[in-house]
């Protein structure tokens, strides 16, 4: 495993429009129809890195205790499908059933959404509040597979109560890390 960082895209930066496949629905699904009441995050994940499968089950917490707020939740994979077959739009499928993720789990083939957002490893969260302007980029937490800290979501959570608050998220934020993502 390399550990990767996220780019960190300068706050205040409005999310980048989308159009994208959803294995699991098998509907096109577009950013505008998804994005929350209060916030979105977009997150992009994979099925077979090691550090989202460490972090898969909190993900899913996350949307169930966020969605019922407002808080849309939005998955995108981006990997190479074709070099890393696990992470092929059937295996999303598979993958949305096993992890319970109750969230858009969409396909990006051609990379273009995850290059948009200057996405650079998987899992990297992004958070978007209601007029769709970044207000948190970076890790979900401090553990990472290995490490012994346990996985709580405590920076993620704490970005989404600042916002269901109505307070200011603070811009001391952290860089995810994880695997690159896949470029073809």
């Amino acid at each position: 495993m390399v550990e990767t960082a996220s780019s960190m895209i300068p706050l205040g930066t409005q999310a980048p429009d989308f159009s994208l496949p959803e294995p699991y629905s098998g509907q096109t699904r577009s950013l505008q129809a998804l994005r929350g009441e209060c916030a979105t995050v977009i997150m992009f994940i994979c099925n077979h890195c090691p550090y989202v499968k460490h972090i898969a089950a909190e993900i899913a917490r996350l949307a169930q205790d966020y969605q019922p707020q407002g808080i849309a939740f939005i998955g995108i994979n981006a990997n190479d499908a074709g070099s890393y077959p696990e992470d092929a739009p059937d295996k999303m499928v598979e993958e949305v059933n096993q992890r319970g993720y109750s969230f858009a789990y969409l396909y990006d083939e051609s990379q273009q959404v995850a290059k948009a957002y200057r996405a650079e490893c998987t899992p990297d969260f992004f958070v978007f509040d209601k007029a769709l302007a970044c207000v948190y980029r970076g890790q979900l937490d401090d553990s990472r597979p290995g490490n012994g800290i346990a996985v709580s979501g405590r920076d993620l959570r704490q970005a989404l109560d600042c916002i269901l608050a109505g307070n200011p998220v603070p811009a001391d934020q952290t860089a995810s890390l994880g695997c690159n993502i896949k470029w073809k």
